[in-house]
C-alpha cells in the first residue's frame, strides 16, 4: 500500500484555508446533543464488573426496583441502631 504524500501529521490537508471560513462557532450543537444524554463515568474497579452499558443499566434498574420495594424505617429507628 502506498503512503499518502503531501499531508501534514494530522488528518487535515495543508491546502485548506480555515481563515476564509465564516460563521464558525465552537460547540454550536453541544446543547442539542447533550439534551438526550446523561453520561456517567464509572471508576475502573466498577467498570470491570460490567461487560457493557446494557448490563450496567440492568443492574441499576434492579437496584432502583429493590430500593422502591423496601419499606423505609423512620429516622428515629435508624438513629438508635447507630
Amino acid at each position: 500500500m502506498k503512503k499518502a504524500r503531501g499531508r501534514s501529521t494530522g488528518d487535515i490537508r495543508r491546502e485548506y484555508d480555515f481563515s476564509k471560513l465564516t460563521g464558525k462557532v465552537v460547540g454550536k450543537y453541544y446543547r442539542q446533543v447533550m439534551q438526550g444524554t446523561n453520561l456517567v463515568r464509572l471508576d475502573p474497579d466498577v467498570a470491570e464488573a460490567f461487560p457493557d452499558g446494557k448490563s450496567v443499566n440492568d443492574a441499576l434498574r434492579m437496584l432502583v426496583r429493590l430500593a422502591q420495594k423496601r419499606p423505609r424505617r423512620p429516622a428515629r429507628a435508624r438513629a438508635r441502631q447507630a
